[in-house]
């Protein structure tokens, strides 16, 4: 039983490595997949489990396929080089104004079409706009990885995360609002700061115009928009209904992407083939090792510590649960950490102010590496499909400075709002 157990944590301590080093720069879909396959080909996971797991996902599937559709017909469209260029004109010439307006963009964004759109659908316009504006693109680009996760906690449907970590013990959205709207400003206003500290050396120039021709909103451009407002107004109201966010955000996106289609020259055919579809099995493979790591009894251990902790000391506890909960999901991706820390808590009879903090720190903890969450890997692959490449190293220097202060002064601000 050790052996196994022990095997098990090995495939899944690999395949997380290759997931966030890519050696042979192999895509990060390959190695959780091929941690999958073997926990299912040594006999560590019974395959009906591994497709139970897989099974999980479905809602997140479909959310992450409604998205990526409004993003590549956004980009097809013009879209992206129409707000590109209004970005550049407030601007004004300065690039710290820029940044602010990419900052705001992206809060709003994140806040009501979640974390995963703003990599997905944000990010490409950001490009744009700092190849209009022939400035640095990097420190632009790096408010779309830092802000989708900063501002992922202000509503339910800010990530996918939230839905997974509370379930079917969400609370009312008043109840939400009160619990994480001062934690959630002291994230947002923390990770500004920072990043506009580190990156003021690529802050001091100015924007160019690019001279061209003005960007028209073509109609078919002016309909991805419009299905764009629409689906917030859907993943609101599905919100506030308890209802899942997947389906819906699939039809809003088929539908978007069938009535652009018929109205325009783009084919299907080129809309498919570019759009990143290997997100989908590297979800898979994160949620079936994370089923692997159940089959070794460790999650009810974890339950029984945490419930022996907030016994002894409620507070620290909270402060504990949401430092550990931050820099684990960076091991594991907060997805699959949001599933164990949902297991947990609810085994364990958590209170809201623990659970919030687990919140937290599975919201905002994988700011500090590229693999922390899914809306930072799509950034990823976003950024690869421009030609921008970010190493880990990187990433991971710059978000310890940005993510530690947003994490202590989000958790202080839970502790002044929680009973």
């Amino acid at each position: 039983m050790f052996d196994s157990h022990a095997a098990t944590w090995g495939i899944a301590g690999l395949a997380t490595f290759g997931v966030i080093a890519r050696p042979w720069n192999l895509p990060e879909y390959i190695w959780a997949v091929t941690g999958a396959v073997l926990l299912v080909a040594f006999d560590l996971l019974p395959w009906r489990d591994a497709v139970m797991a897989a099974g999980k996902g479905v809602d997140v599937y479909f959310f992450l396929i409604g998205m990526m559709l409004l993003a590549e017909v956004a980009r097809k469209e013009g879209l992206f080089d129409w707000l590109a260029e209004q970005a550049v004109k407030h601007s004004r010439k300065s690039a710290s104004r820029l940044f602010a307006i990419v900052y705001a963009v992206g809060t709003l964004v994140t806040i009501f079409l979640s974390n995963d759109a703003t990599a997905v659908v944000l990010t490409p316009a950001v490009y744009a706009a700092t190849r209009a504006a022939k400035v640095e693109p990097l420190p632009y680009l790096f408010v779309c990885a830092f802000i989708a996760n900063a501002a992922s906690f202000v509503l339910p449907i800010s990530n996918p995360a939230n839905l997974v970590l509370f379930g079917e013990r969400m609370p009312t959205l008043m109840e939400w609002l009160r619990y994480f709207s001062l934690p959630s400003v002291a994230a947002i206003a923390a990770t500004f700061v920072m990043l506009r500290f580190t990156q003021r050396e690529d802050l001091r120039g100015g924007v160019e115009s690019s001279g061209a021709e003005p960007v028209v909103l073509t109609r078919n451009a002016a309909i991805v928009a419009f299905g764009i407002g629409v689906t917030a107004v859907v993943l609101l109201a599905a919100s506030a209904f308890g209802a899942d966010l997947g389906l819906p955000t699939f039809a809003c996106g088929a539908v978007v992407t069938a009535t652009v289609l018929m109205l325009g020259q783009t084919s299907l055919a080129a809309v498919v083939r570019d759009v990143s579809w290997s997100v989908l099995p590297l979800v898979a493979g994160l949620f079936i090792l994370v089923e692997g790591l159940n089959h070794t009894g460790v999650l009810p251990a974890i339950a029984e510590v945490l419930k022996r902790a907030t016994a002894a000391s409620p507070h620290a506890t909270a402060w504990g649960a949401g430092i550990i909960t931050a820099f684990a999901s960076n091991l594991i991706n907060n997805l699959p950490m949001g599933l164990i820390a949902a297991t947990t808590t609810h085994t364990a009879q958590s209170s809201p102010h623990i659970t919030g903090a687990v919140l937290i720190g599975v919201d905002l903890g994988p700011n500090l590496s590229v693999t922390g969450s899914l809306a930072t890997i799509l950034w990823l692959i976003a950024l690869r499909r421009e030609g921008e490449h970010v190493s880990a190293l990187r990433f991971l220097r710059l978000g310890i400075c940005v993510m530690t202060p947003a994490l202590v002064l989000s958790l202080l601000a839970l502790s002044l709002v929680a009973p």
